[in-house]
């Protein structure tokens, strides 16, 4: 095989690759969302679990970077959750115009009340496609991630 034709077939590999991650996360997105409480988004348990991944605390700037939103987004999904009790809001003391962006103990337990919620979908899951498999993927989708994080900021 020629190199032009074998950089062709590298190029539909990897376009293959993003076409199954894209459809899979439409996919496990809808079935997520089923299992989330009332009234909960997607988008809304995405910034809880960030606050308890990430970091304690954030600006709604950061949040719409980290998130790839825009502010305006971004301000709606914070205003929605700030609603619920489940952040906080506050003018942050070391600049006038900023705000400071904390979850609380409600959102704590909303976050891990939707990840209960979800269990019966993973357990589902994991009957099909056992641990020890995915866990061999995990690695490289990490790298991939990690990747395409640092790659934003280019």
């Amino acid at each position: 095989m020629n190199k032009t034709r074998e950089k062709a077939g590298d190029e539909f590999v990897m376009f293959q690759l993003f076409n199954e991650i894209g459809i899979i996360s439409q996919l496990s997105t809808s079935l997520f969302e089923q299992g989330l409480p009332d009234g909960l988004s997607n988008s809304q348990f995405g910034v809880l679990n960030w606050f308890i991944r990430v970091d304690a605390q954030a600006t709604p700037g950061r949040l719409a970077k980290a998130f790839q939103v825009t502010a305006g987004a971004m301000t709606n999904t914070l205003k929605k959750l700030e609603a619920k009790e489940l952040i906080k809001v506050e003018p942050d003391e070391s600049s006038g115009r900023k705000k400071k962006v904390t979850i609380t103990a409600k959102g704590r337990e909303m976050r891990n009340l939707a990840i209960a919620g979800t269990a019966p979908l993973f357990e589902e899951f994991a009957r099909v496609f056992p641990a020890a498999k995915i866990e061999k993927q995990l690695k490289e989708l990490e790298k991939i991630r990690q990747y395409l994080d640092q790659r934003r900021y280019l």
